[in-house]
């Protein structure tokens, strides 16, 4: 890693009171320049915290928009702008609001991999981590559920009682692992437990030991006696995984676990993104509005 280009990106911080969070899906380089790593969620809340007037944020686009909702009044950077999220894209406001009036008693619950005209349309986010509880928080027993289907499926088994209707989207890095791939795995590590995300297909969940977000499969690894551990999420998480666990061993589910989007943010962008102040996020008032009332809704479960 270029030392020059290091010490540029700490002046320029100091010089603008800037922050760089990372997601766990970024390049390794990329999660040791950021000050804090962690999940969408749990990033966007940590930057509405802290006493920053400028956020880059390393992720994907809805993360970005997602930590703009929560602090309107900071200038929240992307600094590869087409940083996409193909699961987010299966949805749309129009699209959802079709939905909505085939449901008119449903209540919208969002994945937080959704767009900010998405949140807006919605009464209420989650997180993988805390979907079943929202979803048995909600007074309604229909629900929409967009737009991951496999989450919706998880959730709906844990939350028999309610109504669940399904969106037909999901993550691609996650849903292209097969059973097939995954007994594979299992058979080649029979003495490793096997975790995985609930965005894999639930053929894929059924076999795995545990079922977790990244920040619940990091946890897990952490508090396991256990010294193998198959991991069935996108490949950044091993980065974290092996500094907290350098006696533990790691395997990827599949090859396939890596997504383009999230591999896109480079040390020399975190750089351009913060020495042109490039991309800027910027959402209508209204769109914050509304869409931070279902983030908040959430925060209150």
């Amino acid at each position: 890693m270029n030392s020059d280009i290091i010490n540029e990106i700490k002046k320029m911080k100091e010089e603008k009171n800037a922050i760089i969070v990372a997601h766990n899906y970024q390049n390794s380089e990329v999660q040791d320049l950021a000050d804090v790593v962690g999940d969408s969620f749990a990033l966007s809340r940590y930057c509405a915290s802290i006493d920053a007037e400028v956020i880059v944020f390393c992720g994907v686009h809805f993360m970005a928009e997602s930590a703009k909702i929560l602090s309107p009044e900071k200038t929240v950077l992307l600094p590869e702008i087409d940083a996409g999220c193909p699961m987010a894209d299966m949805v749309t406001a129009e699209k959802l609001r079709e939905e909505k009036k085939k449901h008119p008693k449903a209540a919208v619950v969002c994945y937080i991999n959704s767009s900010a005209e998405v949140k807006a349309e919605s009464d209420i986010c989650c997180t993988s981590a805390n979907a079943v509880k929202v979803i048995k928080s909600v007074p309604q027993n229909e629900i929409i559920f967009v737009p991951d289907q496999n989450l919706a499926q998880y959730v709906a088994r844990m939350v028999p009682e309610k109504t669940i209707h399904l969106w037909k989207g999901f993550c691609v890095t996650h849903h292209r692992v097969t059973k097939a791939e995954t007994e594979r795995a299992v058979a080649l590590n029979k003495d490793a437990l096997l975790l995985v995300h609930p965005e894999c297909r639930l053929e894929v969940q059924d076999m795995a030991d545990f079922v977790g977000s990244t920040s619940q499969i990091i946890e897990y690894v952490r508090k396991s006696s256990a010294k193998k551990f198959i991991i069935g999420t996108e490949m950044g998480i091993l980065h974290q995984l092996k500094k907290d666990n350098p006696d533990k061993k790691l395997y990827l589910l599949s090859q396939g676990m890596v997504c383009p989007n999230m591999k896109k943010t480079t040390v020399e962008s975190v750089y351009n993104s913060l020495k042109y102040m490039r991309y800027q996020i910027e959402l209508r008032p209204d769109i914050i509005e509304r869409a931070r009332g279902a983030l908040e809704a959430m925060l209150k479960v």
